[in-house]
Order: structure tokens, then sequence, then C-alpha cells
């Protein structure tokens, strides 16, 4: 009796197999593919392993730009992505163990995507209608074995169906609005590949209308009006009771009342004593939310580089919309095991001690899994985002245990002439949860003076600030994603995606998030001509569907033919209107790719615009002027570039932006001779001329690329030993 195990990665398959063999475990590799056999009591097990999504919808027949097109199948990745080439070999492998097995378990990802990758594994490739189904939120031993003995016998087919058809919806969606203003561009005379999906278009809206907002604000003036001075020989910061004066005169009257005043009296010490509850624990928006704003990773990353410390075996999983941690996790041995880590043995060997040991859970729960925890396995010397991500997790886990925080605000009221003046501070006085969450906490500490009724405050001075209202703040990548989750537009894994790939194609730019030209342009052409494609409504309707098919409350089918009637609808309104709706996007693209590549005015010239241009050998910069003007810069071809907008301070050449993976984007002047890209370190300028300690052969030499100066072997590239300077 042999049995196969289908795993989702490379790693999960090794843990697998790890955790469940009786005796030796032996590795093979056909194709540079790893599998597993072991032996689990009277079993044969071979553990193979996917590499995400083996199998892909694509179209059956007809021609490739026809729409709408609803006549799909799926079909290996491979064949219908050039990208997805290297899952060939994935497949070919679990077909040929496919064919000696007699039992099949699916061990992927316990959610919608992992049951469709299993699901088609099943029914394509290993020929079979079902599967048993192992269900597990850890790749621990414990949990492994756990899941193995008390599997289920079928596939969990709800899951499985709703899975199957948000792919189809994404299909239909993606496909054949995609087509239909590509076509509509081509009506207008050009050719330009555009894209939208089911939720990439409301997504987009949602952060177009905060562009609006933000352009159609207007600043209602106001006035504060603060004092400064000293309190028993300490500083003091205080602002007038009003806060903001809304009438000039008003604020000008008080500072008549206060004008040349030396002294204040301390009229009223307010003490409010407050309780700060722990946090709850993280469900993947919240991490993501956190990790951005005390770490300042982007959303995306956070669940990549999650998802390595979750296939490693050192938190669980992560695609999780719970905020709840059940005692089946096992918190004592969980804290015994996290207490060998010595960054969190104090923490752990104090909450050992509490009783009851419960967690302050929060409301948002999931059936498949539960919070963000991490198992206890030491994973030795992280580095990098990876020890920060889990340091968080940790953390999070740990302050959920621990007891409130108590904090103490302070409010002091001087009298200046009868006018009211208000010094706060807030601070804490137990530190609770506080200390178990460490410099994520980010909270602003302000002790007041110790002082008493009457005394006296010295003034320094009196001052009226002119201000404004300032207008909505644009969206950052967290708060964009936390917003699609509470309208339930998108998924917990695919939001951080949405929104990478709107970025990717022009719709939006910066940190901050901004859309641009051909963003706002393409929302409004979707607006007249077509609003339903960006129709968050009608979205989350979908949404709400595929969630009763996972409850087994509504049938697939009628959920799909549903979406063909409304998009053959959608797509006839369109055509009616083509050329129009191709005539605005062209425009948009034209207008927008201008702003996006345009760097500032030629220093040579001084008479056109560097712009930057795709060559033969990539990206580089050049005068808009050619011919008559020939100038040209270098790019760096390992990296993105976008214009910096704004000159060098230096020798006023324009600036680009420099954006590599991984690393913080970097501004820096086209100019290689200016002196912002010098290096003048002498020291390490000392080592030219000497041997390689690579090669042994060449001698180390100055070189220069588009960062700068460093240090390289004479006998590249035959030798590419480099040093930084």
């Amino acid at each position: 009796m042999v049995e196969l195990i289908i795993t989702e990665k490379p790693n999960a398959a090794k843990r697998i197999a790890e955790s469940l063999a009786d005796g030796k475990l032996i590795k093979e590799s056909k194709n540079g593919v790893p599998l597993y056999k072991i032996t689990h009591g009277k079993k044969d097990i071979i553990v193979a392993c996917a590499v995400g999504h083996l199998y892909g919808l694509a179209q059956k027949e007809g021609k490739k730009w026809s729409f709408p097109m609803f006549d799909i199948e799926w079909k290996p990745t491979s064949e219908s992505n050039k990208k997805s080439d290297f899952s060939k070999k994935y497949l070919a492998v679990i077909q040929q163990q496919a064919k000696h097995a007699d039992e099949f378990t699916v061990a992927t990802d316990f959610d919608i995507e992992g049951e469709v990758i299993g699901l088609n594994i099943v029914r394509y490739a290993c020929k079979k209608k079902d599967a048993s189904r192992m269900k597990f939120s850890t790749l621990t031993k414990e949990d492994i074995v756990e899941a193995y003995e008390h599997k289920s016998k079928t596939l969990a087919w709800g899951q499985a169906r709703a899975g199957e058809t948000r792919h189809i919806l994404d299909w239909y969606n993606g496909i054949n609005y995609s087509r239909a203003l590509t076509a509509a561009i081509k009506s207008a005379g050009a050719f330009k590949i555009m894209s939208t999906g089911r939720v990439q278009g409301p997504a987009l809206k949602i952060i177009v209308d905060r562009e609006r907002e933000i352009n159609a604000f207007t600043a209602v003036p106001f006035w504060e009006i603060s004092l400064n001075g000293h309190i028993k020989k300490e500083e003091i910061e205080a602002w007038h009771k009003e806060e903001k004066f809304w009438e000039k005169k008003n604020a000008e009257g008080v500072m008549a009342k206060v004008k040349g005043q030396k002294k204040g009296t301390l009229v009223a010490i307010d003490t409010n004593t407050f309780e700060v509850q722990p946090p709850t624990p993280f469900d993947l928006t919240t991490l993501q939310v956190e990790a951005y704003r005390t770490l300042k990773i982007s959303p995306k990353d956070t669940l990549s580089v999650a998802q390595d410390l979750y296939t490693s075996g050192f938190i669980s999983y992560p695609r999780t919309s719970s905020q709840q941690l059940s005692e089946k996790i096992g918190f004592k041995k969980i804290f015994s095991l996290l207490s060998s880590q010595k960054s969190y043995a104090d923490f752990c060997n104090r909450l050992l001690k509490k009783s009851p040991l419960q967690p302050r859970n929060g409301k948002k729960t999931d059936p498949a899994h539960p919070a963000i925890y991490p198992t206890g396995i030491n994973p030795g010397e992280l580095e990098g985002r990876d020890a920060k991500l889990y340091d968080l997790i940790v953390r999070r886990f740990l302050a959920t245990f621990a007891e409130k925080a108590v904090r103490e605000t302070t409010t002091l009221t001087i009298g200046v002439n009868k006018e009211p003046f208000i010094a706060k501070g807030t601070r804490t006085v137990e530190k609770g949860w506080h200390e178990f969450y460490g410099h994520h906490v980010m909270l602003e500490e302000k002790e007041m003076p110790k002082v008493q009724l009457n005394d006296v405050v010295e003034i320094k001075k009196i001052e009226m600030f002119d201000k404004e209202t300032q207008p909505p703040k644009r969206y950052t990548e967290a708060s964009i994603i936390k917003d699609l989750e509470k309208r339930n537009l998108g998924t917990k894994a695919t939001r951080a995606a949405i929104i990478d790939t709107l970025s990717q194609r022009g719709y939006i730019d910066g940190k901050s998030i901004q859309a641009t030209d051909l963003g706002i342009r393409t929302i409004e052409t979707l607006e007249k001509h077509a609003p339903r494609i960006i129709d968050e409504g009608l979205t989350r309707h979908f949404e709400d569907e595929m969630e009763e098919i996972q409850e087994n409350k509504k049938e697939s089918e009628d959920v799909l033919n549903e979406a063909k009637i409304a998009l053959t609808a959608i797509i006839s309104d369109m055509k009616k209107e083509e050329k129009e709706i191709g005539q605005e996007l062209l425009a948009a693209h034209k207008e927008t790719r201008t702003a996006l590549t345009t760097l500032g005015l030629c220093p040579v010239c001084k008479q056109k615009d560097l712009q930057i241009r795709k060559g033969k050998f990539g990206f580089f910069a050049a005068c808009s002027g050619y011919p008559d003007c020939k100038t040209t810069f270098s790019l760096p071809s390992n990296a993105l570039v976008k214009p910096a907008k704004e000159m060098c301070e230096k020798c006023n050449y324009p600036k680009v932006t420099i954006i590599k993976r991984g690393k913080r984007p970097q501004d820096y002047c086209l100019n290689q001779n200016c002196e912002t890209r010098k290096n003048n370190d002498a020291e390490n300028h000392e080592l030219i001329n000497k041997p390689c300690p690579t090669c042994k052969e060449g001698t180390l030499v100055l070189r220069s690329s588009f960062y700068g100066k460093f240090i390289g072997c004479s006998r590249y590239p035959q030798c590419k030993h480099i040093q930084k300077i």
C-alpha cells in the first residue's frame, strides 16, 4: 500500500516527511525536484511537492482577443505562461509518482488557494475524483502527526468550490475587461495593453476618490496661541484653551490681553489615570498594518516573509482572518520553548506564573486557522526583515497574555490675565504589556513637572500662529489594505498584490499612495462609459456569494451564470462607445507616460527635457531634443528608476530615484562627476594595487558604476570580487 502526500512547497514536504517518518527518511531528487520516501506504521509514503499553482485557467478555443469569452479550462501553468515553465518538472514528478500510489492525501495550505491547488493536482495529475485532507496550522511535528492521524476522508469541498469559483470569476472579469479596454485603444489608432480586474477596478476608484477629496479640499484658516515658559525651573509649553480660533479678531483679542505679561499662575491641576488593554493577537491584516507602522515593511513583503517563517516551522499559518487563540495550541508549551531564546526568556517565565493563562482575544474569527503565533521552535540566527518580523510576532503573542498598562494624563491650567492656557502630558505608570511589546509600542512619554496650585509660571514668550486645515491624508500601503478589508473587497492573501499590480501598471505611485493621471483618467472614463466595472457593490456581492458557496449554501454554477449575464451586459455597453473610450484612455496614457519618464531640463542644451528611454541594452536617460542634442546618461539595469522631481543642489543636474528590491529608495544625481557621487575616503583608496583576496592573481583597482566608486579586481569579469567604499 503506497500513499502519495501532496504538499504546496518543498520546505513543507520536507517537514511533513521528517515528522511522519518512523525510521530513516530517503530523499530523492528528480530533475532537481525533491521527493521524500518514508515508512509510517504499515504504510509506505511518498511526499511530493508543488510550487504553488501547477494548473491555471486558459481559453479553450477561439480568437485570442475575442470577448466576452467564457469558454475556459484548467491547463498546466507551464503551457499557458512562459514564466511558469519551471513548474513543468514538479508536475511531471507528481504524475509519475501517482501511477504507483494507491491512496492520495492533500497537505497543501488549508485555505481557499491551497484547496484549489490540491484539487487540481488530484483530478488532473493523479486522475482521481477525491482525496484525503490533512488540516494543520503549523508545520511542527506534533501538529503534522495530529493532522495525519485525524485527516478527513475527502477534500474540503465547500472551500474547493469557492476557490475554483473565485479563480473563474477573476478570469472572466480580468480577461474580458482588459480585452475590451485594449480593443478600445486599438479603435483609437494605437496599441496598448490595458488591464483591470474584479477587485482592481474598485480598489483604484477608492484611491482616486481620495485623490479627488484632496484636490477639492479648500483650506480654512485658523489661529493658535502658545505659551513657553518655566515653572519651578522646568520648561513648559502650553496652548490656549480655545485650541483653534476660527476668527482672527478673537485670537488678536487674547494676544492684546496677554501682551507684556511676564508671569502666569497655575489655577488648576487635573490628573486622569486610565487603563490600556493588551493588544489582540495578529490576523494577517493587522500584522501587515503593524509591520508597516513599526518596521516600515510593505504589506506584500510582510506576507512573503511571514510565509517563509511559516514553512520553516517558526510561526503558524499567516493567511488567517482570526484574532483568537485557543488553549488547544498549548500556551505553556510554547512559552517553555520560547524561554530558550534569551530575548524572551524573562517574559515567558513571568507569564508561566500567571493563572489563568489567557490571551486577550479579538472579535475576528477564521474557521480554518487561529490567529498568528510563534511555535516556539528556535529560529537560530535570523537576519534583516526575517528577524524583525519574527520579533514582532513573538512580542505581540506575549503581549496578549500580559497585564493591562496604566497611563496617567496630567493637565495643568495656567492663567495669564484670566486667559487659560493648557499644558498636558501623558506618561506610563504601570508598563504591563508595554514591557513585553517593547519598541513596537511607540507611545509618547511626557511627564509634567511636580507642581502645586498657585505656583508661578515665568513666561518666556506668547506667540500667535497662522494655520489652516489640512486635506485628508493619502492612503499608505497598509491603510488601503485595511480599508479594502473593511469594505470586503479581495481576500486577506490578495489585497497586497492588488495594490502592487496597480502600482506596476502606472495607476498609482509612491509610498503615500497617489493616483496618477492615468489612474484618475481611467476611472473617469469608466465612470462615464462602464461604471459597473468599478462598482464595489457588485464586487462585494460576488464576494458574499463565494462565502455562501464555501458554506454550501449556494451553487457555484448559479454564481457563475449570474456573473456571465452581468459581464455580457457591461461589455455590450462598452462596445457601443468603444472609440470614445479608447481616445480618452490613450490621451491619459500618453500624458502619464510623459510625467513618469521626464527627469528635468537637459543640462547641456537647456532647451529640452531629459527623459527615461528604453534601448537595446536597457534603460538610459536622453535629451528629448535628439538628434539636435545627443546628451545621454546611463541608468542601472538592476533597479527601478523614477524621476526624483528635483535638481541636484550641487551641480543642478536632474536627480533620479533608484529602487532596488529589499532596499530603501535612494536619490542620485545623474552627473557621475558631481561631488555628491564622489567618495573621498582615502583609507579605502589605499587598497588600490594590492593583491585581490579572492583570485590572488589580479590587483585591486578603483572602479565606477552608476552608484559611485567601488573597489574591484583587475581581472573582471573572470574574477568578480568587489569591495564597498
